[in-house]
């Protein structure tokens, strides 16, 4: 056998045992006669001890040895007279007897430590040397735990895991499909499911009741730290079920999965706030709850009051920064230089420092006096010591900069502890949106979502005020899942598509086998899907799910490790009569 132990299960208590062990070489401390290494597998690093003086037999073997040097030991455990309390095998060493280069290895491109000379791209096309990081490794561990507990929980729950098909129909209502050509069916495409929304759905009319899957995903949407073009969800759906049943089910869950992976109670309901809330005081619809730091709305309180900036903006608000009066004023033009960024957009800010005396300093002392300003900390419950930050333009925009401005400020004050987690859900969201290109109302999450029963009667008259019910988990600012209740009456749902400008023969051509299927008794039903990999990430205290994901591609989307996406063979394109244009360079 290759190994009767692994790297990282040897203690004191197996002192004088002969043991084989197999890994790569971390490390190699030649020291005169003694030559120490380092090895390394999945489970820890153990250190081996070659008395090369008495044992020339090994000694040339050692001298050969370099970084990611694949050997087998064979020897007995001894106790370390140097121990090493870092590591759980720092009071043992093996004294080696048997020594066996099972395969060497090239100098690798960057150091195999926790704290690597690596950076990003270059890890990402060793990938599979950048896997061999501790650091890397236990964040697919936690994942790994974390799916085993969704399973565990949901079985529990009364849950089927049910798989769904990766070809389908495309529905470009959402965002954008990745493709598949059919060689066998020509000028005619698969596309790679977005979700399992429609098919899961079926499952309910099927009379499955609880459905869940942990599943690949799939959109060609531009990316960022908390998007991949494939993604994974667990994805869920119940029968004869209101929103309370759902959010009780996965609130539950999500307690579950914080007691298991964190040993952190959650012994409260999450807090329930509607959309309409969280954007009038956060500006988002996943606010962060860790701090407070709430927006205050100023319309009222400066109105008529002179001056152009204010007078000409559709929105001013602001947020009370605690403690913060004491900033410099080049504290405070890093701050203005930080919300004109062109990806916050505001043109200047304005700022009130409340000192601790009781006296004020803004920059806008010439319009506004103390009088003024003393209705200002008063509106923002401000104390002395305490600086107010004001923005000021299209409500829309102005608000998102502030919310920007708020997360900023959060993180400057230490206020958003990755170790502290704030779950809430949103609820109570917006059933369309209107789009000013395409003159149009689209449906806020997807077209089967079903509107508040009191809001139904203004489906006709005021689509644009029509509640749904949806509801979105977040959890320190980041959305981990959201769901709806789904529309489960087929003239409703016929409804809804001619508001989102469906016509007959259009909503037949996409969704005709769905509503087909609900002439046959469709149950009320609902569900949620969460971002498995944002959830495993959260958890392991990242900001990017990169770091959590076995083999991911880079922010163009690439694989840089296989060199993915890439051309074929024209043979391949004519099987499946496909032309390509010549692209310009």
């Amino acid at each position: 056998m290759y190994r009767t132990h692994t790297c990282g299960e040897l203690r004191l208590e197996d002192v004088n045992k002969e043991v084989t062990l197999s890994g790569w070489v971390q490390k190699v401390r030649n020291l005169g006669g003694m030559t120490f290494i380092d090895l390394r597998d999945r489970y820890g690093i153990t250190q081996l001890v070659l008395d090369v003086e008495s044992r020339k037999d090994l000694s040339d073997e050692a001298r050969k040895l370099g970084r990611e040097y694949v050997i087998q030991v064979v020897g007995k455990v001894a106790e370390r007279s140097n121990k090493n309390g870092k590591i759980p095998t720092g009071e043992i060493e093996i004294l080696v007897d048997k020594f066996v280069l099972l395969n060497p290895s090239e100098l690798p491109p960057f150091t195999i430590e926790d704290e690597t000379d690596g950076g990003d791209e270059l890890r990402m096309k060793y990938r599979y040397l950048d896997l061999r990081r501790s650091p890397v490794r236990s964040n697919l561990e936690l994942r790994h735990k974390l799916g085993f507990e969704v399973r565990n929980y949901l079985n529990q729950q009364n849950f089927i895991e049910t798989e769904t098909p990766v070809l389908m129909k495309s529905t470009p209502e959402g965002a954008r499909d990745f493709i598949v050509p059919s060689r066998l069916n020509p000028g005619q495409f698969y596309a790679l499911p977005q979700s399992p929304q429609l098919f899961k759905q079926l499952l309910m009319v099927a009379g499955f009741d609880r459905y869940f899957q942990i599943v690949k995903c799939f959109r060609d949407e531009d990316l960022r730290a908390d998007r991949q073009p494939e993604f994974t969800q667990i994805d869920c759906e119940m029968s004869f079920v209101d929103q309370q049943d759902v959010l009780g089910t996965f609130e539950g869950m999500t307690k579950h999965l914080f007691k298991v992976i964190k040993n952190l109670d959650i012994d409260y309901d999450f807090p329930q706030m509607p959309y309409s809330e969280a954007m009038k005081y956060y500006g988002s619809d996943k606010p962060d709850i860790r701090f407070e730091m709430k927006f205050v709305e100023m319309n009222e309180l400066v109105s008529g009051c002179g001056f152009k900036v204010f007078e000409d903006a559709e929105y001013i608000g602001g947020i009370c920064a605690s403690g913060c009066a004491s900033y410099s004023r080049k504290d405070l033009d890093k701050l203005t230089d930080f919300v004109k960024k062109p990806q916050i957009g505001a043109q200047g800010l304005v700022y009130v420092k409340y000192n601790t005396d009781g006296t004020f300093k803004s920059s806008v002392d010439k319009f506004f006096g103390e009088e003024e300003l003393t209705k200002w900390v008063e509106a923002f419950d401000a104390k002395p010591g305490d600086l107010l930050l004001i923005l000021a333009g299209a409500k829309a925009k102005t608000q998102n900069a502030l919310c920007e401005l708020r997360l900023e400020m959060g993180s400057r004050l230490g206020l958003r502890d990755k170790n502290k987690f704030a779950p809430l859900w949103v609820v109570d969201f917006p059933l369309l949106e209107w789009d000013e290109e395409s003159g149009r109302y689209h449906a806020m999450h997807h077209p089967f979502t079903s509107p508040k029963k009191e809001d139904i009667d203004l489906l006709e008259s005021k689509p644009g005020e029509v509640r749904a019910n949806a509801y979105d988990l977040v959890i320190n600012g980041v959305e981990i899942g959201g769901g709806s209740i789904r529309i489960h009456d087929d003239e409703l749902q016929h409804k809804m598509f001619q508001l989102l400008g469906f016509s007959e023969e259009e909503a037949e051509n996409q969704f005709g086998f769905l509503m087909n299927a609900f002439k046959y008794g469709a149950p009320p039903h609902g569900g949620v899907a969460f971002g498995f990999d944002r959830l495993v990430s959260l958890f392991a205290g990242l900001d990017s799910i990169r770091d959590v994901i076995a083999f991911p591609k880079n922010n163009s989307g690439r694989d840089v490790m296989n060199d993915a996406p890439s051309q074929v063979a024209t043979s391949q394109l004519d099987e499946l009569n496909i032309l390509l244009k010549k692209i310009e360079k």
